[in-house]
């Protein structure tokens, strides 16, 4: 497959550099970035006038399935809402339920221009054949949760299941699919187990996904059960020592950010879920300024309530001027950067998330044609503080169309619908 994008303005590399012209691509990768038309001829052209093209969107942390948990336990705060509102209503959970709802979550989140997320939930092989079948690119495992102090790896189905998953699927999909190591969290593990694990996912050359440090109270807690706090909790098991992006990490002490910094941990910014559920405000300005490269996720719909990385953007560049009380807190470029580089390789994934020759051609195109989008100084602040997910009229994994000028080129949206509404009624009833 070939096809070249003609009179696009495009975001190139890592400053999202504007350029108007051509971009073209040539199977999975662009092979063309520039103002005057390419010598090369592709089999399709495409005219772009009046979008801008970007990288695609990459959504570093997610519960796909929670899009059926839409809203609920509404005005609780975490501990409440998570063991309260979302556990009793997910031990009704069943693999064609959870299908359901990872179907209904690929709609809106292709619609909205993502083509590469991080999931932790339930039955993750199930999500793994529906990326397969439409295209998208996804990080995902079998969450290690652990009650009892005293289990061992080998009589963990969650950790055996885990290892299987990673050995049987990771790079499916000519390495759309990465198999992870979630670590659910602190508070839902216990210390040896979680030794134990970390020391297998390093042996296997893994990276783990977790939350970290969302509220106050988990933090506390921590301190309270193990005289730490939860960076310093994984540091000192060994979690820290493979590749770790943790989710939230909003109550960070001085000692947390030296630990980040020293094994590298890249920090999650979930904004919508954080003011959701009042677990505070990250010091997103602060994680730079360190060194940190945080990336961007919306969480679960239950505490968003939409897998929208648009508003997300938005979001984490308002929150952080409120949070620092500079009206500069964040560039429009840094925010940009948080929803596409700063994931991708949060992923493991350093061939995608700038649009450059030789790089992945996973890409989304944004309209310029509504009113909201006029006029048009700097297309970065208009993406970051004007665009909705709606304004998205073509998305691109791997070179291949998922999505264009509103109609879904490998999901049936449709059944999907049906599917939906048959599981709600089968989650509620």
């Amino acid at each position: 497959m070939s096809l070249l994008l003609k009179n696009a303005l495009i975001l190139q590399g890592k400053e999202f550099t504007p350029l108007y012209g051509y971009l073209g691509i040539r199977e999975d990768k662009i092979d063309y970035i520039g103002k005057e038309r390419p010598e090369a001829s592709y089999l399709r052209e495409k005219d772009m006038d009046g979008a801008i093209v970007l990288p695609g969107l990459v959504n570093a942390h997610g519960h796909a399935a929670m899009t059926l948990l839409r809203g609920i336990g509404s005005g609780l705060p975490l501990e409440r809402w998570l063991w309260d509102a979302v556990f009793p209503v997910e031990e009704r959970l069943t693999p064609e339920i959870v299908k359901a709802g990872n179907g209904l979550a690929l709609l809106e989140m292709i619609a909205c221009g993502t083509t590469s997320f991080t999931e932790m939930y339930n039955d993750p092989w199930i999500m793994v054949q529906q990326c397969l079948d439409c295209g998208m690119k996804i990080n995902t495992g079998r969450p290690f949760l652990c009650f009892d102090p005293e289990e061992t790896l080998d009589k963990s189905e969650r950790a055996q299941s885990g290892f299987a998953m990673f050995d049987e699927m990771h790079l499916a999909g000519s390495g759309r699919i990465r198999i992870d190591f979630p670590i659910h969290a602190e508070y839902t593990n216990q210390s040896e187990p979680v030794r134990a694990y970390s020391r297998e996912v390093l042996k296997r050359g893994g990276r783990i996904h977790l939350h970290l440090s969302e509220t106050a109270a988990e933090v506390e807690n921590c301190q309270a059960k193990y005289g730490e706090t939860p960076p310093e909790f994984f540091a000192s098991r060994g979690t820290f020592d493979s590749p770790v992006y943790a989710a939230h990490c909003v109550h960070l002490s001085e000692s947390d950010l030296e630990i980040m910094k020293l094994h590298h941990v890249t920090p999650v910014h979930c904004p919508s879920s954080n003011m959701k559920l009042a677990s505070g405000a990250a010091p997103v300005r602060r994680w730079i300024d360190e060194g940190l490269s945080p990336a961007l996720g919306t969480d679960g719909c239950a505490s968003n309530n939409n897998l929208n990385m648009f508003e997300e953007m938005h979001l984490a560049a308002m929150l952080a001027k409120v949070e620092t009380g500079n009206a500069n807190a964040l560039s429009a470029r840094e925010v940009l950067a948080m929803a596409t580089r700063n994931g991708a390789l949060a992923q493991g994934r350093d061939d995608t998330g700038i649009l450059d020759v030789g790089m992945k051609a996973d890409l989304c195109a944004v309209s310029v044609k509504a009113p909201h989008m006029f006029p048009d100084f700097d297309p970065a602040e208009l993406l970051v503080y004007s665009a909705q997910g709606s304004d998205v009229c073509l998305t691109l994994a791997d070179g291949r169309i998922l999505y264009e000028d509103g109609e879904y080129k490998t999901l049936d949206r449709e059944k999907i619908m049906r599917d939906a509404q048959d599981a709600v009624r089968k989650l509620y009833s």
